[in-house]
């Protein structure tokens, strides 16, 4: 029953044990907040929204720390381009990008709140903690891992020999595989810790230091919130995948160089949601929004449901086909849980047999599955609805919130669905495939029943 966790670092499952009697420390990077989150985004938070679900299943104490990329994170991961803040503001018609950062960041907060995630214990923003980013800079300089160049001061990656274990990164093959000029990095590996301000131009955000006006990179502002908050030694460290290769191997490359250790004892990454084969970037301009779900008719719990079908750390390919299928899923568990009785105890072998799986690295898949299974038990239905609000701690689906809408079907739909089984009984499919997509597009679906067929919202 002991929970185990699959770390990126070690690439093996480990048991999980906390390194403080406390509770467990929790690092999550959060947005850069120069655009809306986009669905894949929102799948990485979930997950980790459900790490932190399962620790406090287990009964630990979490302090979990989000921060909020206000300034830094540049276009290019090769520290090059312009900062995505500058740029969104840019795009945004002037507005400030402070302005531009405090709309995103609440936005993304009502993303988390429709999703029912909890709240971190702390929010922290780069913009705010810009001195201890100069500290541990400082710190840096002084132990000879950092060079000046004309752009910034950067940190000097041929100073550890395992620069980049986490990705398992041969530093040979970088070396000769690269293909755009290093201008004054001496490796391509190197990273910014501190950017200067174009000479001709003023920047919105930026900072004296003792470098040089400018802005820090984007890197450091995780290394020196997460010892502040959580100390240089912590529990466990979250992302993307798409961070194991730069974002995370940079933390940790700082952390070895400034504390000796490589900041958390366990990294956990979350694998990409895909969309028409390719992964979701917003980056590009084109991504889904929660919002987009909502405009739809979609319950933003459906795409939690959706979230909790793959496991983290396996690719989840998203479409409209496969979201429809949560939300009637989600739907029908809604509509059983309410229906049950209250007054119930739990069900102590299925509350063993769910924590079991979702203590193997997070099997949600696995434990849905045992919840459907719970369903069809001969248990009392009192019972079952006690043990399914408990494992609702975990999958978060808010049971006890939702309640029955009664909605009236337009008679102009009925009419559209009796036409359609007249279609049927007369065997002219065509007629009835029609008729069923065009109670589709108007939001309507049928169902088929022990009384025969109905028709119902789709969402």
């Amino acid at each position: 029953m002991q929970l185990h966790l699959y770390d990126t670092w070690q690439r093996a499952l480990r048991p999980f044990e906390p390194l403080r009697a406390e509770g467990v420390g929790l690092y999550c990077c959060g947005p850069t907040v120069y655009d809306y989150a986009h669905i894949g985004n929102l799948r990485t938070y979930l997950f980790e929204d459900t790490l932190r679900r399962v620790l406090q299943f287990n009964g630990h104490t979490v302090r979990h720390v989000v921060n909020i990329t206000d300034v830094g994170h540049l276009v290019s991961d090769a520290d090059e381009g312009e900062d995505k803040m500058e740029k969104g503001s840019q795009r945004a018609g002037g507005e400030s990008a402070w302005a531009l950062a405090e709309r995103f960041t609440e936005a993304f907060r009502q993303d988390m709140q429709a999703l029912n995630m909890l709240p971190p214990t702390l929010w922290c923003r780069a913009t705010e903690h810009i001195p201890e980013q100069i500290d541990f800079i400082r710190i840096l300089e002084d132990k000879g891992y950092t060079y000046r160049t004309d752009d910034g001061i950067y940190f000097d990656t041929a100073r550890q020999d395992d620069y980049g274990y986490l990705a398992r990164l041969k530093r040979e093959g970088l070396q000769a595989g690269i293909r755009v000029e290093l201008g004054q990095k001496r490796q391509p590996t190197d990273f910014a810790l501190w950017k200067f301000s174009p000479r001709d131009s003023q920047r919105q955000m930026e900072w004296d230091s003792p470098w040089g006006r400018g802005f820090p990179g984007w890197h450091i502002e995780c290394s020196a919130m997460s010892a502040k908050y959580l100390s240089p030694w912590f529990d466990i460290h979250c992302g993307g995948e798409d961070h194991v290769a730069v974002h995370h191997s940079n933390e940790i490359a700082q952390s070895q160089a400034c504390h000796g250790t490589r900041a958390a004892n366990f990294w956990l990454h979350g694998a990409f949601l895909q969309l028409d084969e390719a992964k979701m970037s917003k980056s590009s301009g084109d991504f889904l929004r929660l919002q987009t779900l909502l405009d739809r008719g979609y319950d933003p719990l459906a795409y939690r449901y959706l979230s909790l079908t793959a496991h983290y750390r396996k690719q989840l390919n998203f479409s409209w086909d496969s979201l429809e299928g949560a939300q009637q899923a989600l739907n029908r568990l809604r509509s059983t849980y309410a229906g049950w009785p209250e007054g119930g105890k739990l069900l102590p072998a299925f509350v063993e047999a769910f924590t079991a799986e979702i203590n193997q690295d997070l099997n949600l898949p696995r434990a849905l599955a045992l919840v459907w299974g719970l369903l069809k038990q001969s248990d009392s239905d009192a019972d079952k609805k006690a043990t399914l609000r408990h494992c609702d701690q975990v999958l978060g689906l808010a049971l006890d919130r939702w309640q029955p809408v009664e909605q009236a079907i337009p008679a102009e739909i009925l009419a559209l669905a009796e036409a359609r089984q007249a279609a049927r009984q007369a065997r002219d499919w065509t007629r009835a495939d029609a008729l069923r997509d065009e109670l589709g597009a108007l939001g309507y679906v049928l169902e088929d029943g022990v009384d025969g067929v109905s028709v119902r919202p789709a969402r």
